[in-house]
């Protein structure tokens, strides 16, 4: 497991979303400002995310010239800054980190977006990457099917609804993990 100074390393060198993004090309900062107008949480969705009130901190392995970071990061961002007082949301090159890519590898390799979920001290909670099981169950029924899509065709709003879903249910478990801790509650006494 990758220790808690190293993980607070890395988040404090980690940028802000709009930092992050600004790092891109145009067309690569255009494609993520696309999927950032195209979402947003339900009135449900943001009640949920202001109830929270265990501090978490995601930290996002990720790449501006990747694809399905362009359409799952602005996901996280979209609950991160529903409720910036609990959610920091920081993201790190993957290709500019190697060591610590190589440290949270999936099926393997080297995949983006993987989104550390850490506690308040900057201990490993959770991970997920690189795509949430809605995205995944898009991709296959299109590249199982008969024809696959190409590359960079726009992702249907319902795909997008119910990947935001899934993002919001990881965030949503974790809080409630950091909610539940034996640590956590003795340490603020409820």
């Amino acid at each position: 497991m990758i220790e808690p100074d190293r993980l607070r390393a890395a988040f404090d060198n980690a940028l802000p979303y709009h930092a992050y993004v600004a790092t891109g090309t145009p067309q690569q900062r255009e494609n993520w400002a696309r999927i950032e107008q195209a979402i947003a949480l339900t009135p449900g969705q943001v009640r949920l995310v202001a109830s929270f009130v265990r501090s978490l901190n995601i930290l996002v392995l990720s790449g501006t010239w990747c694809g399905d970071c362009a359409a799952q990061c602005p996901m996280l961002h979209r609950i991160a800054q529903t409720n910036p007082a609990r959610i920091a949301l920081r993201l790190l090159d993957r290709d500019a980190h190697p060591d610590l890519a190589a440290s949270v590898r999936i099926c393997g390799g080297p995949r983006v977006p993987t989104a550390l979920f850490l506690n308040e001290d900057f201990e490993f909670v959770s991970i997920l990457g690189d795509r949430t099981l809605a995205r995944y169950r898009a991709m296959a029924a299109r590249q199982l099917g008969p024809a696959c899509p190409l590359p960079g065709a726009p992702i249907p709003p319902d795909e997008l609804a119910a990947t935001l879903q899934d993002w919001l249910n990881e965030v949503e478990r974790v809080q409630l993990l950091l909610r539940l801790s034996p640590k956590l509650r003795e340490r603020y006494s409820d």
